[in-house]
């Protein structure tokens, strides 16, 4: 029940943050490799973002890459929670006193993430590639003619077998580990914080609020240049073989964003990485705490 809930936790949040991911992914991969000034900005903020995409390619364009987003949120977050909460419930992430321990609570964080994350890098790259789809004047990126996720699926399988379904996986694990271990353990500290202070009833809805709203502050700060690089590693052209043909891996992606474009090159798209991932975590974190707890309310 654990993992069924952190999933439809996630799904939950994810049906109110997709448009922001979407924001999120073009305004990453906008100006790719090229110096500050030298390319045309079709987005020069999230909230011209949104018009922009909005006006252009239609409204229906700011859910793009819904279906593989939900299951992704499912498949990673119901491993990545559902490990979280067995470990917390098991008592594994507490000192012999009852405190909570933060460097465990960030290693079980980093690994239960690393578990989701590689097991659903299939879909978040055909999602990646989805979103980045645009109509001529303001794409951004390399575009793929994907037709939906399952031809997408198919196609890249029949093309490149399991190694190029898995591509980018290890790019992408970076992200997940800083997110994760971030995430969980600001999470997990906050909310004994508030508990023990006592600034709201005992099992306030207002509890985990606050303690997402804390958490999703860190991991924004923390995770952006990972998951700048990591939507670029998805996103890149491919040669026959399906090797990338932009970057040979994480470092590459890293080195080659920060000498060309700057140090702020590795945080493009903060604004809406802040306001996706800041609603993400509150909405998944305190949907996932309401749910265990109706839960263990009526089990018991």
């Amino acid at each position: 029940m654990d993992f069924l809930m952190s999933g439809l936790a996630a799904c939950g949040a994810c049906l109110f943050t997709n448009p922001l991911e979407v924001v999120k992914t073009r305004m990453q991969l906008q100006g790719e490799l090229r110096a500050p000034g030298t390319y045309q900005r079709h987005y020069r903020n999230v909230f011209h973002a949104f018009i922009t995409i909005g006006k252009v390619d239609g409204p229906a364009a700011l859910q793009k890459g819904l279906a593989p987003a939900l299951l992704y949120q499912f498949l990673m977050n119901g491993i990545r929670l559902g490990t979280y909460g067995l470990a917390e419930a098991g008592g594994y992430l507490h000192t012999a006193e009852g405190a909570l321990s933060c460097p465990r609570s960030a290693a079980a964080g980093a690994l239960a993430g690393v578990m989701g994350a590689y097991l659903g890098s299939p879909i978040y790259m055909v999602k990646t590639h989805l979103q980045a789809q645009a109509a001529s004047e303001i794409a951004v990126g390399h575009q793929y003619k994907h037709r939906g996720m399952f031809q997408a699926l198919s196609e890249i399988g029949q093309k490149h077998g399991l190694v190029g379904l898995w591509r980018g996986a290890l790019g992408g694990l970076p992200r997940v580990i800083i997110g994760s271990s971030t995430q969980l353990c600001t999470f997990s500290s906050t909310k004994d914080l508030i508990t023990q202070w006592e600034i709201f009833p005992p099992q306030s809805w207002k509890v985990a609020l606050m303690a997402a709203m804390v958490s999703g502050i860190a991991v924004v700060l923390a995770m952006t240049p990972f998951d700048v690089v990591s939507t670029r590693l998805y996103n890149q052209p491919t040669d026959a073989q399906g090797k990338g043909l932009m970057y040979r891996g994480i470092l590459d992606a890293l080195l080659q964003t920060a000498r060309t474009e700057g140090f702020f090159g590795m945080y493009k798209g903060i604004g809406a990485s802040y306001f996706r991932l800041g609603p993400h975590t509150v909405l998944s974190l305190f949907f996932w705490d309401q749910l265990r707890t109706l839960y263990n309310t009526y089990t018991k």
